[in-house]
């Protein structure tokens, strides 16, 4: 199946900044009319001006995606602004750069709450809007480290795994209603993530500067949604590593422990 864009409906939660902005930018440039939801109102506004100025339709609804009252009052107000619901593009997202073994239950609590819980509860308020939309999809925006666990990432991979499994669960489920389910994969991405970390007390080189743009990952994810993609894997070095993964599973294990052992050898 091919998705054309022209029309729909679209929330887009992480909308402010990085991917999100990205992605926003590129939904409204394929024709999607787009409910852009974030925390940060101020640059929530600044970009829904510069869209409309580029004769987008956009609406600008600050949210906390955590917060119930707020998710329900994103639905409502896409729904009754657009007269439906298409597209749900689950993207906002928050990272911990550091071991488990001095982190905390309350940065593994939000984490979780980010990025898996608030993205499900968003879309259960969504599915009813969905099933009746045109050519429905639920984009899951996850990570390499939900296919890989990584370390110093361990809230974050924990998250990301758990919606990736519960985007494949709901492959299945949400078949009998016409909506699909579609997974993104990206690897590093040059986004400025690592500036609202909760923690960032990692010990690696973290080359973000190398990684992909957000506009080149917002091409690769628009790309999937109109081609309809099950899960897409984006960026050379997640490719590697997930494939490398996939073959080797042992060793990739043993070089990565490698890796942490060398690092916290002085």
């Amino acid at each position: 199946m091919s998705r054309d864009l022209v029309g729909k409906r679209a929330v887009l939660t992480g909308a402010s900044g990085g991917i999100g902005r990205a992605v926003a930018t590129a939904l409204v440039k394929a024709g999607a009319r787009v409910a852009l939801a974030s925390r940060n109102a101020d640059k929530l506004n600044e970009l829904a001006s510069a869209l409309r100025g580029t004769g987008g339709e956009v609406l600008a609804v600050p949210t906390d995606v955590t917060n119930p009252d707020d998710r329900q009052r994103l639905v409502e107000t896409a729904v009754s602004a657009f007269g439906g619901l298409d597209l749900l593009v689950n993207n906002a997202g928050v990272g911990s750069w550091g071991h488990f073994a001095d982190s905390t239950e309350a940065i593994c609590r939000t984490v979780m709450e980010v990025n898996f819980f608030a993205p499900i509860e968003l879309t259960r308020l969504a599915l009813s809007h969905l099933t009746l939309g045109n050519q429905p999809a639920v984009v899951n925006v996850t990570s390499m480290c939900g296919r890989k666990g990584m370390p110093a990432w361990p809230e974050y991979s924990a998250s990301k795994f758990a919606l990736v499994g519960i985007s494949e669960a709901w492959r299945a489920e949400f078949a009998r209603f016409g909506v699909d389910t579609l997974t993104i994969v990206p690897g590093m991405t040059n986004s400025g993530f690592e500036k609202n970390w909760l923690r960032n007390d990692g010990k690696a080189d973290l080359r973000f500067d190398k990684g992909m743009t957000p506009e080149y990952l917002a091409a690769k994810i628009i790309d999937a949604i109109q081609q309809n993609r099950t899960e897409t894997v984006c960026g050379s070095e997640a490719r590697r590593l997930l494939r490398f993964n996939r073959y080797f599973p042992r060793l990739t294990n043993w070089l990565l422990a490698r890796k942490v052992k060398k690092l916290y050898s002085k």
